[in-house]
């Protein structure tokens, strides 16, 4: 009984993300910078963030949004109103960013594409990863697209009866323990961590121990061989 799916996660595995937010939180510093000499600047962005998960969810909108909750805060409301239009407008430029394929994908799709039925589970704003899906040329790839608001076991365990033969016929391979690593594995399947040089704090874990189900690679190229590994080991 081989795998037969592969499940990718998107961002951060397939194509760059994390750097366009990083340049965004260095650009939202750069205009505070005259209204507080606040040293937890990032700290306090990055908390108001992960506060607000449960209401605007993951991706730019509630990042947007966080960004105007912690300038208002940290300034005891005294910035400005054209500051905070700029931090807006900086929030918005994240959905102009150019969407840059991380190496070996084009690659390691076109050669898993014909033997596996790849699937993309992805989290996140629905019209973002949409038009990031879109820019990238990669959705011909996939035989189902997952755009979910967390990805949790729960949430592994729906996609993968609804698309796979089965959790334990299926790999899930992504950049973030906490999201791509650990939920799949809790429900079943194996995991392949791909990690990235630029990672969010949130998405940060423990990598599992003496797991025969988990295997790490440095890039998508040296996939096809990991997934040779694991089946190995059935």
């Amino acid at each position: 009984m081989p795998i037969t799916t592969i499940a990718f996660d998107a961002d951060d595995t397939l194509w760059q993300n994390e750097q366009f937010f990083r340049i965004t939180e260095q650009r939202f510093a750069d205009l505070l910078a005259p209204y507080t000499d606040a040293p937890d600047l990032n700290d306090r962005l990055i908390a108001s963030v992960t506060k607000n998960l449960s209401f605007y969810g993951f991706g730019m909108k509630g990042f947007a949004l966080s960004m105007v909750e912690t300038a208002l805060d940290v300034t005891d409301h005294r910035v400005p109103g054209t500051v905070i239009a700029e931090i807006l407008a900086a929030g918005r430029e994240l959905l102009s960013y150019p969407i840059e394929t991380l190496p070996y994908v084009d690659q390691a799709l076109g050669r898993l594409q014909e033997t596996h039925r790849l699937i993309l589970v992805t989290k996140g704003d629905v019209f973002d990863q949409e038009r990031k899906l879109a820019a990238s040329g990669l959705a011909d790839y996939f035989a189902a697209i997952e755009i979910v608001a967390d990805k949790n076991p729960a949430t592994y365990a729906r996609i993968f009866a609804r698309h796979t033969d089965g959790p334990d016929r299926t790999v899930m391979v992504g950049n973030s323990l906490r999201s791509d690593i650990l939920p799949p594995l809790a429900a079943g399947s194996y995991a392949i961590y791909v990690p990235h040089d630029l990672t969010w704090s949130y998405e940060h874990a423990e990598e599992p121990v003496n797991e025969p189900r988990y295997a790490r690679i440095s890039h998508l190229g040296e996939l096809a061989d990991a997934i040779a590994r694991l089946e190995a080991v059935r």
